[in-house]
């Protein structure tokens, strides 16, 4: 049998944790904030990234499970970068997510900078 690192058991532990808080959350929306927080924590120990999903589908202010109609708002804006704010309407905390890939975001910065010293 292979031991199983720190990391692998966090990865599981954590998302087990966001499998019950979907669950729960209809039921009993303090206890899936629990489950949300301690995955939270989990990661911070272990020194892991939470899963990009993960990160989307909950609020880092009050750790609510975020349900687009329930409780979040989702908008597209094109001011400056094209991006979708994401608006929880429990705490009012905003989160901006960039529609644009990173490498074409440097490609564009690149350009931006050559134009303007070739000026």
């Amino acid at each position: 049998m292979k031991p199983t690192s720190v990391k692998q058991i966090a990865k599981q532990r954590i998302q087990i944790l966001f499998e019950q808080a979907k669950q729960v959350r209809k039921t009993n929306p303090q206890l899936a904030k629990q489950y949300i927080k301690s995955a939270r924590r989990i990661a911070m120990a272990a020194k892991i990234r939470l899963p990009v999903e993960f990160k989307r589908e909950t609020c880092k202010n009050c750790n609510a499970l975020l349900v687009q109609g329930y409780n979040c708002r989702i908008r597209i804006k094109q001011k400056r970068e094209p991006h979708v704010v994401i608006t929880c309407l429990n705490c009012g905390n905003q989160t901006r997510i960039s529609l644009r890939k990173k490498k074409e975001q440097m490609e564009l910065e690149q350009n931006n900078y050559s134009n303007e010293a070739a000026c």
